[in-house]
C-alpha cells in the first residue's frame, strides 16, 4: 500500500491489536444479512399516507407480529401492531377505555411483546448499529431487555425485576414509545425517495421533516423538487412555477402556513389588476374543502398574476440560451393583442382569456413595475427562508439525479432516448451530451446554482428551466411542455406534450441492458424509476423488461384520485425478495386506530432470490472488504517492521 495511505490508517488504528478487532468486527459484519431496502417516490406533499406506509413498513411489521406471536388472534396482533405504529395515540385510546390495573396489564403485555418483536428485527443487525437508534435515555433498559433471556430462572428474575423498575418509576410510556420507534427504525435499513416530494399535496415541509430524522434516506430529485431546489437557489422562473401549481391546486396554505412565506403582496396585487376579470380557466381545478370555497376566486386571480409573471421571466432565459431549444415557449409575441388571435406553427387560435392587463404588446416579455415590485418581495423571502433553505440544503446533501445503488439503478423519470434507442445527444455549451454525462453535467449546474445563491447573474440557475421542460430533461422527457396553450387555447390538440421513447422502449431487455451499460452498472441489475403514475389493478404493468424495469408511482397524491384507484406504491427488498406492494387509499391514521385495521396492501409483484443476500453482496460490502484488505497490510506492516506500533 502507499506509506501515506498506510500511515493514516496507522493514526486510527496504532496497534496490532486495535487494527486486528476492527478486521474481526467488519469481517462479522460482512456475513450478515443484508438490511432492508424500501423505495417510494411521488410523495407530492401527502404526509399523512407517506408518514404511515413509514410507521407500517408496508405491512412487514403486522407481518412479523404475525411470525412471533402465530397463537394471538387477528385482534391482538392488529393491536400489537397499532402500538408500534402510533403508540402516543394507542396509549391514550386505552386509558380511556380501562381502569387504572387493566391499563397497566396491557402496558405489560406491549413491553413484553415489542421486546420480542425487537429482538427479531434486531438479529438482522450488530450491537453496536441496534445502540445507535436507542435514545441515551433509556440505552441500557432497552439493551438489557433485548440481549438478555428469560429462558434461566435467575436472568428470568433479573428481567422482570427490569421491567418492575420500569412501572415502579413510571416510564413504561416513555418506554413503549421508544420502544415502537425502534422497531419501525430497525424495519427498514435504508430508505430511497425516487423524487417528488413536493406540489400537489399540502404538506411537502412535513414530509421533509420526517426524512430529515431519518438516518440513512437518499433522495433521487424529480421535476417538481427540482422546481423548489430552483426557487431557493434564486431562480425567477422556478419561483413562480412553484407558486403557480400551488394555486392551480388551491395548495397556497402549504407556502404560506407550511414555510411562512408572505403571499400578501401578490394577493393585493393580483386582487387589484384582475378584479373584473372571471379568470375561468384558472380556477383551483381540484375538490375544494367547502371552509376555502369562498376564496377560490381569488386564488384563481393569484394563479393568473403568478403564470403570467412566469411567462415573462422564462422567455429571458430561453433567449439566453439557443442550445435549450425552447424557442417555441416564447409565445407573449405571438399574439395579435388587436384580434386575441395567437399564431403557432403556423396555425392561428382564438385565445379563449384575452385579458391581459400587464402586457405591453410592443414589449411583451416587460415586467410591470408591480410584477417587478411582487417578484422581487417573493424573492426576499423564500431566500431568506430558514426552514425552506434548511430542507433544499438537505436535497442537494442527501440527492442526486442518479444513484446506483446494490444492483439498483434509481431515478426519477427517463434517460432520453431517440426513437430508435440511441442515447438522446444534445450540445449544452459546446458539450455534446447523453446518458451518463448529461446527468453529471445538468446536476454539476445546478449544484453551482446553489453554492453561489446569493450572487447576481449566476448563469448556472438557468439548468433548472432546463431541467423542468427542456425536452431532453432526464426529469421532464417530454418534447415540449404546453401550460400557455391549456390556459388559453380551446383546441385540445394544442395541449399533447409527447413523452420521451423511453417510456415505451424501457420494456425491451436490449434496452435496458445498454442503460445499465452506459451508467456501469452490472446487465442484471435492476432500474427503478416514478414520475407517471400507474395503476396494476387497471391493467398498466408496473414491472416491465422480465422483471428489471420496476415502476413504483402508484398516484399517492390525492388529486390522483380520478386517474388511479390505489394509493401508491412501495418497493420492498429485503435479504430474501423484492416486493412491490400497492396501497389502498389513506384517510386518517384517527379512523385507522378506533378499528385497529390497517389499509389495504397487497403485494403486486414477487421476485425471490436464488439465495438469500448478504452485507458482502452490497455495495457497502464492498467497501468494507477495500478497508478489510488495507487493514490486512497495516498489519502486515506492523509484524514486518515497516510501522512502529505506538
Amino acid at each position: 500500500m502507499d506509506n501515506k495511505i498506510l500511515t493514516l490508517l496507522q493514526q486510527q488504528y496504532p496497534t496490532v491489536a486495535a487494527a486486528s478487532t476492527e478486521l474481526i468486527n467488519l469481517s462479522a459484519i460482512l456475513e450478515l444479512p443484508k438490511g432492508t431496502e424500501y423505495f417510494i417516490s411521488d410523495i407530492h406533499g401527502e404526509y399523512d399516507a407517506f408518514n404511515h406506509y413509514l410507521k407500517n413498513a408496508s405491512g412487514i411489521i403486522l407481518e412479523k407480529v404475525k411470525q412471533v406471536f402465530p397463537n394471538y388472534s387477528t385482534q391482538e396482533q392488529n393491536r400489537l401492531a397499532f402500538f408500534v405504529y402510533y403508540p402516543t395515540d394507542m396509549l391514550s385510546k386505552y386509558d380511556n377505555l380501562l381502569n387504572e390495573a387493566q391499563t397497566t396489564a396491557l402496558q405489560r403485555q406491549m413491553l413484553f411483546d415489542m421486546v420480542a418483536l425487537a429482538k427479531l428485527f434486531a438479529s438482522k443487525y450488530t450491537k453496536s448499529k441496534v445502540r445507535k437508534y436507542m435514545p441515551d435515555s433509556f440505552m441500557y433498559v432497552m439493551q438489557e431487555l433485548l440481549y438478555e433471556s428469560q429462558a434461566e430462572a435467575d436472568k428470568d428474575h433479573y428481567y422482570q425485576a427490569v421491567m418492575n423498575a420500569v412501572f415502579t418509576t413510571q416510564q413504561q410510556n416513555n418506554l413503549i414509545m421508544e420502544m415502537s420507534r425502534l422497531i419501525r427504525n430497525l424495519a427498514i435499513d435504508h430508505l430511497h425517495v425516487v423524487g417528488d416530494i413536493f406540489d400537489r399535496g399540502p404538506y411537502p415541509h412535513l414530509v421533509m421533516d420526517k426524512l430529515m430524522r431519518l438516518k440513512n434516506v437518499d433522495v433521487q430529485w424529480g421535476n417538481h423538487d427540482i422546481i423548489w431546489m430552483g426557487a431557493a437557489s434564486g431562480c425567477r422562473v422556478s419561483l413562480a412555477n412553484v407558486i403557480r401549481i400551488a394555486a392551480r391546486y388551491n395548495n397556497l396554505d402549504c407556502l404560506e402556513d407550511g414555510y411562512g412565506i408572505n403571499l400578501r403582496p401578490l394577493a393585493m396585487f393580483a386582487a387589484s389588476t384582475y378584479q373584473d376579470d372571471p379568470c375561468a380557466a384558472f380556477m383551483p381545478t381540484t375538490n375544494v374543502d367547502e371552509k376555502v370555497y369562498s376564496e377560490r376566486e381569488l386564488v384563481a386571480k393569484i394563479h393568473k398574476a403568478i403564470s403570467i409573471i412566469q411567462f415573462k421571466v422564462e422567455a429571458a432565459v430561453i433567449q439566453r440560451h439557443p442550445g435549450f431549444e425552447m424557442d417555441h415557449r416564447l409565445l407573449l409575441d405571438a399574439i395579435d393583442y388587436q384580434t386575441n388571435i395567437i399564431t403557432i406553427h403556423g396555425q392561428q387560435y382564438d385565445l379563449t382569456d384575452p385579458h391581459f392587463p400587464t402586457i405591453d404588446p410592443h414589449n411583451p416579455y416587460q415586467l410591470s413595475l408591480e410584477e417587478e415590485r411582487v417578484l422581487h418581495h417573493l424573492e426576499q423571502n423564500v431566500m431568506s427562508n430558514e426552514l425552506l433553505q434548511q430542507h433544499i440544503r438537505w436535497m442537494f446533501d442527501k440527492g442526486s439525479m442518479v444513484l446506483p445503488f446494490n444492483q439498483s439503478l434509481l431515478f426519477h423519470a427517463a434517460v432520453p432516448l431517440t426513437p430508435n434507442g440511441d442515447l438522446l445527444s444534445v450540445t449544452l455549451e459546446g458539450q455534446n451530451l447523453s446518458g451518463a454525462k448529461l446527468f453529471k453535467f445538468l446536476e454539476t449546474k445546478i449544484r453551482i446554482a446553489y453554492q453561489n445563491r446569493h450572487k447576481k447573474d449566476v448563469g448556472e440557475r438557468d439548468y433548472f428551466v432546463y431541467l423542468w421542460q427542456g425536452h431532453a430533461s432526464p426529469l421532464f422527457a417530454k418534447h415540449r411542455m404546453t401550460t400557455f396553450e391549456r390556459y388559453f387555447i380551446a383546441d385540445k390538440q394544442t395541449h399533447t406534450e409527447i413523452m420521451n421513447p423511453y417510456f415505451t422502449l424501457r420494456e425491451s431487455p436490449a434496452i435496458v441492458e445498454k442503460i445499465l451499460q452506459e451508467f456501469g452498472m452490472p446487465k442484471t441489475s435492476k432500474i427503478i424509476n416514478g414520475h407517471v403514475p400507474l395503476d396494476v389493478t387497471q391493467g398498466e404493468p408496473a414491472v416491465v423488461s422480465n422483471n428489471q424495469v420496476i415502476l413504483i408511482d402508484g398516484g399517492m397524491s390525492k388529486q390522483f384520485a380520478a386517474r388511479t384507484s390505489i394509493g401508491g406504491y412501495t418497493l420492498i427488498a429485503d435479504s430474501f425478495a423484492y416486493f412491490l406492494v400497492s396501497h389502498e387509499r389513506f384517510s386518517s391514521h384517527m379512523s385507522l386506530i378506533e378499528t385497529e385495521e390497517d389499509i389495504i396492501s397487497v403485494t403486486r409483484h414477487e421476485e425471490l432470490s436464488t439465495r438469500r443476500q448478504y452485507v458482502y453482496d452490497t455495495d457497502i460490502g464492498k467497501k468494507l472488504r477495500e478497508t478489510i484488505a488495507d487493514l490486512q497490510s497495516l498489519i502486515r506492516a506492523y509484524r514486518e517492521g515497516m510501522l512502529r506500533e505506538e
